[in-house]
C-alpha cells in the first residue's frame, strides 16, 4: 500500500516513512477486502462517496474540535473548487468524527483523514478527484488534499505547519493544491500530539479502524467533530 506522504523523489513505496529530509504529504492507496456490513444511519451516505457531490459555498468556514482544542479552516473555493467541494461534503457528512492527527513532522506537515470506521475508509479508497490546478502556494497554514501520485486525493488532508512551498508546489510536486487556510486555533495544530511522528500503518489503519490506534498510538489527538460554521 502506498502512503499518502508521496512518492516523488522516492519513486517506490512511502509508506509510514519517508527518507530523512525527504518527507512528503502521500495516501496510501491500496484495495482491500469490502465486506458487507449493516452500517448506522448517519455513515450511510459516507458509505457511498459518489452520493455526495454538492457544490461548496464560494468561502465558507469550518470549525474542528479536537481534543487539544479548536481550530477553524476558512475555505475559498476559487482556490482548488473539487477539494473545496470534497471538504465540504466529507465535513458536511460527518466523515472527520473521531479522525486520528496520524502523522506529524515537525517543521513540515500533520496530516488526517483517514476514518476510524473501516467500512467508511475503505468506501473512500478508490474515490479519487482529479487534480486541481496549484493557485495559492503551500504556505504556513494552508489545508491540503494528500495524494499518491497525480490525480489520487481521497480523504486525507494535510496542514502546513511551516512555508512548505519550496518542497511542494510546482515543479517540484504536483497535485498539492490549498484549498483552505486555518485562521484561528493554528497553536492548537501546531500542539497536536508529535510523539509517534509517522510510524502508525496506513493499512491497518484502513482496516481495523480507531481499534488498532487505541491500541498501538493512544496518545493520538482526535477529531470531536468538524461543522460548517458561519
Amino acid at each position: 500500500m502506498k502512503s499518502l506522504f508521496l512518492i516523488l523523489a522516492l519513486g517506490a513505496t512511502a509508506f509510514a516513512q519517508t527518507p530523512s529530509g525527504a518527507a512528503h504529504p502521500s495516501a496510501s492507496k491500496a484495495p482491500a477486502p469490502h465486506k458487507a456490513s449493516t452500517a448506522a444511519p448517519a455513515a450511510v451516505s459516507l458509505l457511498r462517496p459518489s452520493t455526495l457531490r454538492a457544490i461548496a459555498p464560494a468561502t465558507f468556514n469550518a470549525k474542528f474540535a479536537t481534543t487539544k482544542g479548536d481550530f477553524v479552516v476558512h475555505v475559498t473555493r476559487s482556490w482548488a473548487p473539487k477539494g473545496a467541494d470534497r471538504f465540504y461534503n466529507l465535513v458536511k457528512n460527518g466523515f472527520f468524527t473521531d479522525c486520528a492527527f496520524f502523522r506529524y513532522v515537525p517543521n513540515f506537515i500533520v496530516q488526517f483523514g483517514v476514518s476510524p470506521d473501516p467500512r467508511i475508509a475503505r468506501a473512500w479508497q478508490t474515490a479519487n478527484l482529479t487534480d486541481d490546478p496549484l493557485v495559492h502556494s503551500n504556505t504556513a497554514g494552508t489545508v491540503v488534499f494528500a495524494n499518491a501520485g497525480a490525480n489520487t486525493r481521497t480523504t486525507q488532508l494535510f496542514i502546513n505547519l511551516v512555508d512548505n512551498t519550496r518542497q511542494l508546489d510546482p515543479p517540484q510536486q504536483v497535485g498539492f493544491s490549498p484549498f483552505g487556510q486555518v485562521t484561528s486555533g493554528m497553536d492548537v495544530v501546531q500542539n497536536l500530539y508529535s510523539g509517534y511522528g509517522e510510524r502508525p500503518d496506513q493499512t491497518l489503519m484502513t482496516n481495523q479502524g480507531k481499534a488498532y490506534l487505541e491500541k498501538n498510538f493512544p496518545k493520538l489527538d482526535t477529531i470531536k467533530s468538524a461543522t460548517i460554521v458561519p
